[in-house]
């Protein structure tokens, strides 16, 4: 294995793995943004109000976006296991 071949399956994987826990942190992200926006407008300062709809939405968007998320792990697991000859070789 060449280094340039080790630095193309790290960024590969790193790749894969952004793209699939963006869904889920970015509609976190989205509603912690609106919760505070609420917090901040009506002057709640209740710590633990964030807590349950980033949860919810974290749940929701991972129900939703997994066959997507598998489909895309199981391609880029497959491509590894199938081309193992030609790494190793």
């Amino acid at each position: 294995m060449t280094p340039e071949f080790v630095i193309e399956m790290v960024q590969r994987t790193v790749e894969v793995s952004v793209l699939l826990s963006a869904p889920v942190l970015v509609s976190s992200l989205l509603i912690g943004l609106v919760v505070s926006l609420f917090q901040a407008v009506t002057q709640i300062n209740e710590a633990t109000l964030t807590f349950l709809p980033k949860i919810l939405i974290a749940g929701l968007s991972l129900a939703f976006f997994l066959p997507w998320m598998l489909t895309v792990i199981i391609g880029f697991t497959s491509r590894i296991l199938m081309n193992l000859p030609v790494y190793t070789g």
